[in-house]
């Protein structure tokens, strides 16, 4: 009997059968058994084999592939399958060898080398020892002489992190911990594999994403919400093999259940809205983002079309997973499909896509893109009360408090930001009044108690002109839905920022003003490799800005993933991340902030604080602002939940966050310590980095505790709602954007 009744699936492209499909069935079949690789005879550690031939036939990765890469031809798919046979043995057989002994230090030595297959030029593998190091082996040499070093590092990557990430699997096992939403839609894509079959649909269509072209949100965001669908759609298909059967807990439905306390049949809806939302997120990211990209970068003709064919490449392999996970014997999925396993089996020429279609508003995905919307602005949602908030660490406040205070509306002033601003009917963004309200110095001399006056000066500036640039840009721009206009001045930004002795443009309003005294007194003392990754974490944030103006254009409330992961970068709080490594750059190597571990403390951190902002921010945002930025909005919308459930939520995945901050510390770090033998030295930047973060969370919640910025009694003051301005889009407010600042003579945090 079937743990829970699939859900109706968004479906709305039909899969296509790739006609080499018996061929390279015969193919897959003869290499798996050759070349003494082992793979059919692979013993489990109780007895029995890990796969045999019936168990190869009956899991047909040669139909996978099939559906997957219906337009290759004959050798390429061959390969693209043998990939795809070698991940799936690996998969099955590291959790078969590691999964019940939980000997974590073997299966480190395993995973390290099967690494030394994965060879650069005029590198030589050693001789293979088993099986996956057999096949890696012939697969790499097999598939990199085709694609370029850009290709071979991002599948380098990719094929890395599946393997190596499945230690933190095979730790929440040993533990029985599972892992919070967030954390685990973040590790899955990481263990998963399916950013490893992105990069395969390039190899696959014969065309590659330029490398200036790769790193940006665009391209970014199909990937990720690609290798999201891929992921969470299998774990509804293999929920009741892996936890039921198996006792394994990176399940997308279990996870749901446990956080949110629901059946396993509701849970497994919930994973099917998130995988419909991700699906449509792919949409809009390929029609509205994508586009601009490639007019914007003067992408050439043929380029353009290589990008057209890997966005339809990941699009056929998103229909045919679907295909083959409903036909294939690994999965749970009675009654999931109908008919032959064959390019006959439904229509599949011109115009046949309607076949496929058993229920139009599910299968189109109506319901929730209605509801993403649809959303009504200015509602008088009143004052929303809140929970208690977890919160261990307690708080402190620099000396330097008052002193800093009166310093800050001088600086304000300075910059002309209490000046008016062209085509703002209230004449400007501030008033002097209302700064003072603000009381940013309150929040730096909270996130950083032991800053000196000069530094504690400059964390208040930081968050003075965050917060500023980020009501000025949807106050300014957003009344007119003048997207190009705010490219234009967030592209301006750059020039405030020199890597050298360049000369900097006349400043033509505050945020170029207040940028330009800002880099010259945090950038003047940095090298230019570092000043390079500064500019870089400022321009992602300012940049973001942008990303929140398209969402207004296009009156759409944010997919819950991409706001999460967006809200990072608005608030500002990615660029403190990188400041604090650029102030030990010379001591930490920088492979130690790409583990796992340190990227899930700062994201935990992230969070905590982005939610917190949210969660006061939410009668200004949403009454007072006709905001959609909101996480509160953003679960109501999702969940079809009222501002009450949705609060809570919010509140329960700040705890959930601040839970798995608290594991990190009391466990991975001290793991990490001894799995890289850091050195003393190494260690107490490390250690000293997560008591920062322990103030920086503590500090921004007191800061919104006592801040008059979200009181209704200061809302009013400003304003009935909506009616004082005669546009739609208006400021996002405070607490959307926070820096830690690596000063010249320490460091400065500020929100």
């Amino acid at each position: 009997m079937q743990a829970f009744t699939l859900p109706e699936f968004y479906l709305p492209h039909p899969a296509r059968l790739n006609p080499n499909l018996e061929a390279t069935r015969a193919h897959s079949a003869a290499w798996a058994k050759g070349m003494g690789m082992g793979m059919l005879d692979s013993p489990k550690p109780d007895g029995g084999l890990v796969w045999d031939e019936a168990t190869l036939e009956k899991m047909d990765y040669g139909l996978m592939c099939a559906y997957t890469h219906p337009d290759c031809d004959r050798p390429t798919l061959d390969t693209i399958t043998d990939w795809y046979v070698w991940v799936f043995f690996f998969d099955d057989q590291f959790l078969e060898q590691f999964k019940y002994s939980r000997d974590l230090p073997a299966a480190n030595a395993y995973l390290g080398r099967l690494e030394l297959f994965m060879t650069a030029d005029g590198e030589t593998p050693p001789e293979p020892t088993n099986a996956a190091e057999a096949g890696l082996k012939d697969l790499w040499e097999r598939t990199v002489p085709a694609m370029s070093h850009g290709w071979l590092e991002r599948f380098t990557t990719s094929t890395h992190n599946l393997m190596v990430e499945s230690m933190w699997e095979l730790d929440n096992i040993s533990r029985g911990r599972i892992a919070n939403p967030i954390e685990y839609v973040q590790m899955r894509r990481r263990v998963g594999g399916a950013p490893w079959s992105a990069n395969l649909v390039e190899y696959a269509v014969g065309a590659e994403v330029p490398a200036r072209l790769a790193g940006t949100r665009p391209m970014r965001v199909l990937s990720d919400t690609f290798s999201d669908g891929v992921h969470l759609r299998n774990d509804l298909f293999s929920y009741q093999r892996e936890v039921q059967e198996e006792g394994e807990n990176a399940n997308a439905v279990l996870v749901f259940e446990r956080f949110f306390g629901c059946s396993t049949q509701e849970a497994a809806e919930l994973v099917n809205d998130l995988l419909t939302s991700r699906l449509q997120q792919f949409e809009n990211t390929a029609l509205t983002e994508v586009p601009r990209l490639l007019a914007e970068q003067a992408v050439p003709v043929h380029e353009q079309s290589g990008v057209a064919a890997y966005v339809k490449g990941l699009q056929d392999w998103q229909s045919g997973g679907h295909e083959w996970h409903a036909r294939s014997s690994r999965y749970m999925n009675d009654g999931a499909v109908s008919g032959p396993a064959s390019a006959f089996g439904r229509p599949t020429g011109l115009g046949t896509s309607a076949a496929t279609l058993v229920s139009a508003p599910a299968s189109l995905g109506l319901r929730p893109r209605s509801r993403q919307q649809s959303h009504t602005p200015f509602q008088p949602v009143g004052h929303l009360p809140l929970p208690d908030l977890y919160m261990p660490y307690p708080i402190r406040i620099s000396p330097h408090l008052d002193a800093a205070r009166r310093y800050a509306v001088g600086w304000a002033r300075r910059m002309g930001m209490f000046d008016s601003v062209p085509g703002v009917e209230l004449g400007g963004v501030w008033d002097e009044r209302r700064f003072i309200g603000f009381d940013f110095p309150l929040c730096a001399a909270m996130i950083h108690a032991d800053a000196s006056p000069e530094q504690l000066d400059l964390s208040s500036d930081w968050l003075a002109w965050g917060t500023y640039g980020d009501d000025y840009f949807p106050l300014v721009f957003g009344a007119t839905r003048d997207l190009a206009a705010a490219k234009l001045c967030d592209e301006r930004l750059s020039a405030f920022m020199p890597l050298d002795a360049e000369t900097t443009p006349e400043p033509t309003n505050p945020i170029e003003r207040g940028l330009g005294d800002l880099w010259r007194r945090t950038a003047g003392p940095m090298t230019v490799p570092a000043r390079q990754q500064f500019r870089k974490a400022v321009e992602d944030m300012t940049s973001s800005w942008l990303w929140e103006l398209a969402n207004e254009a296009q009156h759409r409330i944010p997919d819950p993933v991409d706001y999460i992961e967006m809200r990072r970068k608005t608030f500002g709080s990615e660029m403190t991340m990188s400041l604090a490594r650029l102030a030990h750059s010379d001591v930490v190597p920088p492979k130690i902030y790409q583990t796992r571990v340190m990227r899930e403390l700062d994201t935990a951190a992230q969070d905590y604080a982005c939610f917190t902002n949210d969660l006061f921010s939410y009668q200004k945002e949403i009454e007072f602002e006709g905001e959609i930025h909101n996480l509160v909005l953003v679960v109501e919308n999702f969940l079809d939940v009222d501002r009450w459930k949705a609060r809570d939520v919010v509140a329960d995945l700040m705890t959930a966050r601040m839970r798995q901050f608290e594991h990190i510390i009391a466990n991975d770090l001290p793991a990490l310590f001894e799995e890289f033998a850091l050195d003393e030295p190494v260690r107490r930047i490390l250690i000293r980095h997560a008591d920062d973060l322990k103030e920086w969370m503590s500090g921004i919640l007191e800061w919104h505790r006592r801040c008059v910025r979200y009181t209704e009694a200061e809302l009013r003051r400003n304003g009935v709602p909506g009616a004082s301005r005669n546009f739609f889009f208006l400021p996002t407010g405070l607490g959307t954007s926070a820096v830690r600042i690596a000063a010249p003579m320490g460091q400065a945090r500020l929100r």
